[in-house]
């Protein structure tokens, strides 16, 4: 699909996004729109795999991959990251590093990735790896807009779990949960019924259970869909250097930003990574040169993203690569 899509299906996508398991029902009554219209639209841009909502976990700790790579072998880098299970993301960059990908890696296995995985990957010249100290938002917390404050307070059932969290310690996950958990990790909107049979509890039992995952953080809904076809061409990988001290006040500004899709505090030679959505150069031009948090920051560099060959963990739609 190429363009935009029309007002009122951008309208049910951030619907989606504040709550992705809500009813077509209630997603109409809180846009004063038909009930079978919203059915109607809704429905189509999930048959037609245009917006997916999927269910995950907590992010695991994860590093961030920047290959620098042969002339022309840039998207080559970016698919080879890309077909790795662990991979969240994975873009095409016009800039020094021709792709960028966020792989899920625990500290004890950084070793192998850095020594022995990334110097197999073909048409490489060079690679940065840094660690994610935190995650700052993620896909399941970008709010982009697309609903007044009424609409969207008509909306919320659970509080989105808080941003710049520690990554805690790795809590087991009982056989139950991790069916559920996996059942979601596809369609995060199958209803309880089909959960029952999936789980082997009631109807009820599976509602009170997902609800508790959510209120807990254990189960995080994300809409997955081209920011494009929500009026946001224009997309950019944007780093931040400041001083350690200012990492936190920089981390909490950039959640309130409505552009901002992904952001992670960072190892190395920078202190946050973010992605960034918005409809025009003009308006990258004005986040980078007039946000009031530029103020605690050192210097920032950004690189425009031209493919995305996998988001949320899922390979892209051929129109994305």
């Amino acid at each position: 699909m190429t363009g935009t899509l029309a007002p009122l299906d951008r309208r049910i996508v951030g619907a989606l996004q504040v709550d992705g398991r809500a009813s077509w029902e209630r997603i109409a009554a809180a846009l004063g729109e038909p009930e079978g219209v919203v059915a109607r639209h809704g429905s189509e841009l999930l048959a037609d795999g245009v917006v997916r909502v999927t269910g995950a976990p907590p992010p695991p700790p994860g590093a961030l991959v920047a290959l620098r790579c042969e002339p022309g072998k840039e998207r080559i880098g970016a698919l080879a990251l890309a077909n790795r299970r662990d991979t969240r993301f994975a873009h095409v960059l016009a800039g020094p590093f021709g792709c960028l990908a966020e792989i899920d890696c625990e500290p004890g296995r950084l070793p192998t990735v850095v020594l022995d995985e990334l110097p197999l990957l073909p048409g490489l010249a060079g690679s940065t790896v840094w660690t994610v100290l935190r995650t700052v938002r993620t896909s399941a917390q970008w709010r982009p807009g697309l609903l007044t404050e009424a609409e969207h307070e008509a909306l919320v059932d659970v509080e989105p779990p808080p941003e710049y969290a520690p990554f805690g310690e790795t809590k087991d996950v009982n056989r139950l949960d991790a069916l559920l958990l996996a059942a979601l990790s596809h369609d995060g909107r199958r209803d309880v019924d089909e959960l029952a049979g999936v789980t082997g509890l009631s109807a009820s039992a599976v509602r009170r259970r997902v609800e508790r995952l959510r209120r807990e953080g254990g189960l995080r809904l994300r809409v997955v869909v081209d920011p494009a076809l929500l009026g946001f061409a224009v997309r950019a990988i944007v780093s931040v250097r400041c001083a350690p001290r200012d990492v936190e006040v920089v981390a909490t500004a950039l959640c309130r930003e409505p552009s901002v899709r992904y952001a992670g505090a960072v190892s190395g030679d920078r202190q946050l990574v973010a992605e960034v959505a918005l409809p025009t150069v003009d308006a990258l031009h004005d986040l980078l040169t007039s946000a009031a948090w530029l103020e605690r920051v050192t210097s920032a560099e950004s690189w425009l993203v031209v493919g995305t060959l996998k988001r949320d963990g899922l390979f892209t739609l051929p129109a994305e690569h």
